[in-house]
């Protein structure tokens, strides 16, 4: 599938199969992770696979909703911050970069057949703490992956005119 397919059937899946999602997929799309361009290659991320029903269990508790229960694979993935590259004005990088990363993992899922979600609206502090997460690394992202139960409904996007300006 050419990059513009890929894109038109990347989606928010809401739904999983309980079918487990093949080490060799998984091997595949973190390949596709650790290959994410980050600012001068600083690379300040660290991704969790959470396989375990037990750490699901304990992943949920951060985000409490039913269908994302249904996932037989999640990610957190975290900035570490001591490591991110801050720009000269003090801008610091990790959010870009761990977004770069996230997506290249969701786009490797798509391409392999897996569904995904961002999920940014979680507790971070609890997610640090059931996970032992170190003092410079931020829980940014969940990514629930797995097969999806659902289907791609009509994207709706902004018209080009109103996102892309000519001199």
């Amino acid at each position: 599938m050419n990059f513009l397919e890929l894109a038109k059937n990347r989606y928010s899946c809401r739904s999983y199969l309980s079918k487990s999602v093949e080490e060799e997929k998984l091997d595949y799309i973190m390949e596709c992770v650790r290959l994410a361009p980050s600012a001068v290659n600083k690379q300040p991320w660290r991704f969790r696979l959470i396989t375990c029903e037990s750490d699901k269990q304990k992943l949920c508790q951060c985000y409490n909703r039913e269908w994302f229960s249904t996932a037989p694979v999640y990610v957190i993935a975290s900035i570490l911050h001591d490591e991110e590259w801050v720009r000269a004005d003090g801008k610091h990088h990790g959010n870009i970069d761990i977004a770069i990363a996230v997506e290249h993992l969701c786009l490797a899922a798509t391409e392999q057949g897996l569904g995904t979600c961002w999920v940014c609206n979680f507790d971070a502090a609890l997610c640090k703490r059931l996970f032992a997460l170190t003092d410079n690394e931020e829980a940014a992202v969940l990514i629930p992956i797995g097969y999806p139960a659902d289907t791609l409904k009509e994207k709706t996007r902004k018209p080009m005119k109103e996102i892309v300006k000519n001199k």
